[in-house]
């Protein structure tokens, strides 16, 4: 059976929306076949190479001892798979690796409201689900530079149509990209932990998960 490893260590702001996160992946998994392990472990990073896909999810601060950070580079360029979910853009800062996994580092966030999102790339596992736009409740995030001259945008917030915005037009919240031999996904989405109870977000986790393991 397939295995994916759910990392959710956090060194700094701690998100209540974890545990419910863990549960969407791990219900996700029963109903579609493949094993989960969950941990906040740092050891847990050391050996990565049997499992399809690793789900930082909302991880914060330095949370990767260096045999982790060495073991999670070399699962990722030899095929690995990397799906980073909302606050795993603020971790392991002082990591040049990391933030080319990631794309771009968070900056700020004006508070949790609603917003519509476009969807720029629709022929993606977690985004063939959804129509042209899709409008949500969550914490909108902006990030040290607009990774889309190195990644493949999926999602875009529209600025217009919430308060506090600091990117300008086209402003991405999902992406991917090839890293090494690896896949890379990453969601800015999923601060509240109501996200992880929507069929719609769901559908957009299990489309990332399913891209970085190459199913």
């Amino acid at each position: 059976m397939e295995r994916v490893l759910v990392f959710s260590r956090t060194a700094g702001y701690r998100h209540d929306s974890i545990p419910a996160g863990i549960r969407a992946v791990e219900e996700l998994g029963r109903s579609r076949g493949f094993a989960v392990d969950a941990s906040e472990d740092p050891a847990a990073c050391h050996r990565l190479h049997g499992y399809s896909a690793v789900v930082f999810l909302s991880p914060s601060g330095g949370v990767l001892d260096e045999t982790g950070r060495t073991a999670l580079a070399d699962y990722v360029c030899s095929g690995g798979g990397f799906c980073g979910v909302h606050a795993a853009s603020t971790a392991e800062r002082d990591w040049p690796f990391y933030a080319e996994l990631v794309g771009a580092r968070f900056t700020r966030h004006p508070e949790v409201q609603p917003a519509r999102v476009r969807v720029e790339d629709g022929d993606h596992p977690a985004t063939a689900h959804l129509g042209a736009t899709w409008t949500l409740t969550d914490e909108w995030y902006d990030f040290d530079r607009d990774p889309r001259a190195d990644v493949r945008v999926l999602l875009a917030v529209d600025e217009a149509s919430y308060q506090g915005g600091g990117m300008g037009p086209g402003h991405p919240v999902a992406w991917c990209r090839g890293v090494g031999a690896g896949r890379s996904f990453y969601t800015a989405l999923g601060h509240p932990a109501s996200a992880y109870d929507d069929p719609g977000f769901r559908a957009h986790l299990l489309g990332g998960i399913r891209y970085a393991a190459a199913w």
